[in-house]
């Protein structure tokens, strides 16, 4: 028992370093490339339209005290109607393509439709399932595609960049 309590004390916290100053930067170039396209903060809804849950842990962890993507004005919400973007996970199952194409509608324009990983893209290891209709582009447009089995939560923040910075919305 000693030789534990002893053991703590001097061992090393097990915490993660504070993120880069790299990833720092990326974030406050998304805050000020937000601000300037839209003049106020990005909504996010994030959609999962049949996946695994993989890409959807990633997403989550730009919500976590080592990302806290929201310090640069960028947030998810739980309606389409307020969201800017819609980020959408998995192969696009026969169940859920209805409920896809409502939530497209339901957002405002100018909105985006960011795909994020492999399943998004084409159906992934789910495709030529007979339950799968393909790749999100089969149901709703997309502006983007993050590739990644999960893609990292660093590629998203990219891709988010990349579209306040170029992508087209619509």
């Amino acid at each position: 028992m000693h030789s534990f309590l002893i053991e703590g004390l001097l061992r090393r916290p097990l915490a993660e370093p504070a993120p880069e100053a790299e990833a720092r930067r990326l974030g406050a170039t998304l805050e000020a490339a937000v601000r300037t396209r839209l003049g106020r903060s990005l909504a996010i809804r994030m959609v999962d339209a049949g996946s695994c849950n993989g890409c959807e842990l990633e997403i989550h962890a730009l919500n976590n005290p080592y990302h806290d993507i929201e310090r640069f004005g960028v947030h998810f919400v739980a309606s389409p109607r307020h969201a800017d973007v819609l980020m959408v996970t998995g192969p696009v199952t026969r169940n859920m393509a209805e409920a896809l194409e409502r939530t497209w509608q339901a957002t405002p324009a100018p909105k985006w439709v960011i795909a994020v990983g492999d399943c998004a893209r084409d159906g992934g290891c789910f495709a030529g399932s007979p339950a799968i209709l393909g790749g999100v582009d089969r149901v709703i447009p997309v502006d983007l595609w993050v590739p990644g089995c999960p893609p990292p939560p660093s590629a998203l923040i990219a891709a988010l960049l990349a579209l306040m910075e170029g992508g087209r919305g619509g």
